[in-house]
Parts: C-alpha cells; structure tokens; sequence
C-alpha cells in the first residue's frame, strides 16, 4: 500500500474526531520549522469544504475494540492501514513546508494494547519537537487505559492532549462500548490535570519551567447514540469543566455509520441538537449561566426552533427589561442579541456618551433579537402588546414589532405568562 493510499484511509477514518481546534500558542524553543506565531496560520480544505489548518489523522485504525457507534469498530469491514512513525514525522513536515498546514492532529484505534499505541503517538511528537526542532502546533489523543507515565511524558511535547469520553454514562459505556470504562477514560484526564497544574504553578516561580500541555485538555461526546436527554450531557459537561479544568468539550452527532440493534436507527445525524448543545455550552463557559438554568428535570431537552439563551429569556420574564444605560456587564449578557463583544463595548462607550437607539447597531447589538428584552434611557426599542406565543413567533421568524417604538406596553409579555389562559396567538 503506497502513503497516498494509507492516508486517504486514515484521514477518512480520523474525521470523526471533531475535538481538534487549535489554540494559536507559541512555543518558546527559538528557530525551528513549522512556528505559526511568525509564519501566520496556514490553510487546507477537507473533502466536505471545511476549512482547516492542522493534519488530521490516524496513526492505525486496526482497532481490537468493537464499540457499537465507531466506525473503526474490529468487526466492520472496512479498509485498514497503518502508519509508521517515520511516515507521521515525514508527511507533517512536507506538509508544513507545503504550506498546506500549521500543526498535527493525531489519533489512533488502539491496535494491539493502550500502552503500545501511546508509545506510538509519543515517539511521533518526540521526533517532531526533538529531532526536528517542530514549533508548530501537536494535538496529541492520550489513550484510555495507557500507563499514567506515557501520559505525562505526552505533555512535554504536545500543546494540547484530549481523551475523548465517548458517551454520557456508564450505562451506555457498558452497553455499546463494553471494553471501556469511565475509569480508564478519567484516569488519563486526572493525569493531565495534574500535569497542567504543576506546570502552571512552577511557571510562576520559575519563567523556564518545563511546559505541560500548555493548550489545556479537551474531550468529545457522541450525541444520539445513546438515549441521555440534553440537561445530562450538560450537567457531565459542567463537571467536567470544573473538576478537570477542560478547555473545551466537542459534542459529536451520532452518524449512523453500522448496523447494530444496540444503536437507534438514525436516517440523519442529529446536527441541530448537536448546535444547541454548543450554544448552551458557550452559554455556561462565558456567559456565566448554570446547566440548571438553562434545562430542568421538567424540560429536559433544549428547544430545537430557538437558541438557549432566548428560550432562557422568555421563562424569566422577571428578568426584564434590562436599561442598556445602567446595567452591569453580566446582566447585559444574558439579553438575547448581546454577545461578549457588545456587551463591552456598550460599557465602554456609556462612560463617555449617552446611548441612543442607533448605536446599538453599530455596537454590535443585534436588534432584531434585543428589541424585545431591553431598553434604552428608559425607551423600548420594539413596541406593542405582546404575548408569549407572539414574541417566540418574532425570535424564531425575525419578525420585529412594527408600532413606533417609544410606546411603553411591548412588555405585557411579561404580565401574560401570569395568565398565559388570555394570551392568544397572533
């Protein structure tokens, strides 16, 4: 089999892997090849026309695992390869020097045992930073079930290591992927976290510590392979954001990729509830919102025709209007239409003038979502009685109130879910 060919394989089997953003770090090693601080970021376009910059792929996907929802599963017939060492090291230079990349991401099936194959992926950023003096950017997957050692030795040389946790729950663990464990899958991510804490905190006694990982840790989780609701998959995120200082958790929509009686049979991907899950994770990373906030045990699923943070807004009526001229940074943010950016800059540009409806716009506000939640000196931006049914008809059509917008009644919104048996659709 020629390299084209093992790489054709491999690409195709690594795309499933969606947690492999790269954070712009710099490394601090002085010339080499491959430093994407100085050269700028470098492009290449996947077969889909997705835009990206790092190599993805697998080292092998000969996989001894058989779980129910991978495509690399041992028991699906499809075309295997393998790559060696020297191979990885050799494309990831050419295709630096090509211009076609600005770093690596590497995976691997686990081939013959969880150790071997971390040792793999070791040597792989070992030779790239050691013997080619490689400053580009190394996202390297730490192997569930792998010696904790291998783990902390892939730390000095990657920017960023992951383990994927796979599904939300030890039932469904046991149930499509009976040779993991949410064990062997946290125990490398305790690893991690620890390494990342040591190296932050001898960094700041010492500027020439040796670096851990300094892009942090991420994981991903397939979405619909399994039946937990919207507000699990949250709450596991919470948590694992705070006990393991993730910088990011990928939620991964269950493609239908096998035949098994295990799986539910998907026609589609579950793409939109895949982008609601981010939206709500943005949500509770940035925004400052609790999973319990944004879901209940009552509503457990997130509102597929409308983002979170709107749905969020129309159950807290109480919660406005908010006066753009008055408000605190973090109460801004939780209006619809106001992002982290517009959220600034109106706290900055009220120090020094008074706001008016049309900087909005031009602050990065997006109106046609805000009118409805806020007002300015006083003013509402959007007018006219409104019930429940009719505002959610203006946030998921884009409709806007067309009355003048001085009128002071767009908020019997509020007052009608007090007696939602008066409201009436429009």
């Amino acid at each position: 089999m020629t390299i084209d060919q093992k790489l054709a394989i491999l690409a195709e089997s690594a795309k499933y892997d969606v947690s492999c953003a790269s954070s712009g770090t710099t490394r601090s090693g002085g010339a080499g090849v491959g430093s994407c601080a100085v050269t700028g970021i470098c492009h290449s376009w996947s077969a889909d026309g997705r835009c990206v910059s790092l190599l993805k792929l697998l080292l092998g996907n000969r996989c001894i695992y058989d779980c129910a929802y991978c495509v690399n599963r041992r028991s699906n017939d499809i075309p295997r390869a393998s790559l060696s060492v020297a191979e990885v090291v050799d494309l990831t230079l050419r295709f630096y020097r090509r211009n076609y990349i600005e770093g690596l991401f590497l995976s691997s099936a686990v081939e013959r045992s969880p150790d071997d194959t971390m040792e793999r992926l070791l040597e792989v950023a070992r030779e790239l930073r050691v013997r080619h003096a490689f400053q580009g950017y190394i996202h390297l997957k730490a192997i569930p079930g792998a010696d904790p050692a291998l783990v902390r030795r892939a730390g000095a040389y990657a920017d960023r290591l992951s383990v994927n946790i796979e599904l939300p729950s030890q039932e469904s663990l046991q149930r499509l992927a009976p040779q993991k464990s949410k064990l062997g899958i946290l125990g490398p991510m305790g690893v991690i976290h620890d390494g990342i804490a040591e190296y932050r905190a001898e960094a700041v006694v010492h500027r020439a510590a040796p670096r851990f990982a300094p892009a942090g840790q991420s994981t991903q989780m397939v979405v619909g392979a399994s039946p937990e609701n919207d507000l699990q998959i949250l709450n596991l995120s919470a948590a694992l954001y705070q006990r393991y200082d993730l910088k990011r958790v990928y939620y991964s929509a269950y493609v239908p990729v096998s035949t098994d009686s295990r799986l539910p049979a998907l026609r589609t991907p579950p793409l939109e509830r895949e982008h609601r899950l981010y939206q709500a994770d943005w949500l509770m990373r940035l925004y400052g919102f609790a999973a319990q906030e944004l879901l209940s045990p009552e509503t457990p699923w997130l509102d597929p025709v409308l983002d979170p943070k709107c749905a969020w807004a129309l159950r807290h009526p109480e919660a406005f209007p908010v006066e753009v001229a008055t408000a605190p940074y973090e109460r801004l943010l939780r209006v619809p239409g106001i992002g982290m950016r517009s959220a600034q800059r109106l706290c900055s540009t009220r120090r020094f003038a008074a706001l008016r409806l049309e900087d909005l716009t031009r602050l990065g506000v997006v109106l046609r979502r805000a009118q409805f939640f806020l007002t300015v000196n006083g003013r509402c931006p959007a007018a006219g009685a409104m019930t429940p049914q009719r505002l959610r008809h203006c946030l998921i059509s884009g409709d806007s109130a067309r009355s003048p917008w001085w009128q002071p009644d767009l908020f019997a919104w509020r007052d009608a879910q007090a007696a939602p048996e008066a409201c009436a659709c429009p």
